[in-house]
């Protein structure tokens, strides 16, 4: 999925979707892909950039460490990719609506 030049979810942006779901923090969902901090935040602001509703809330961290949880159009979308894996026909419904959530 596009918006103008920018990639607003595909594969590997799921991924990181997936990994900060399985872990409430982008630190911890960069190292378990091994990716670095910096290229995970850039896809996330991306990914928020593209749609209206963000699919990831952030809190920065501090002495207490920060946290990532998706929203209802991040656990959507993430349920979305998974049903296209799966091959599921359901799949082209959530893939219409999530598109609708794009700016």
């Amino acid at each position: 999925m596009r918006v103008g030049n920018d990639i607003a979810f595909g594969p590997g942006k799921a991924d990181l979707l997936s990994a900060i779901a399985k872990t409430g923090s982008l630190v911890a969902a960069a190292k378990q892909l091994g990716m670095s901090y910096m290229r995970a935040w850039t896809l996330l602001q991306t990914m928020n950039h593209c749609f209206r509703p963000p699919l990831v809330i952030t809190v920065r961290g501090g002495r207490h460490g920060g946290k990532a949880e998706l929203t209802e159009d991040g656990l959507r979308a993430l349920a979305c990719t998974a049903a296209w894996k799966q091959g599921a026909s359901g799949h082209a419904v959530g893939l219409a609506q999530l598109s609708k959530c794009l700016r």
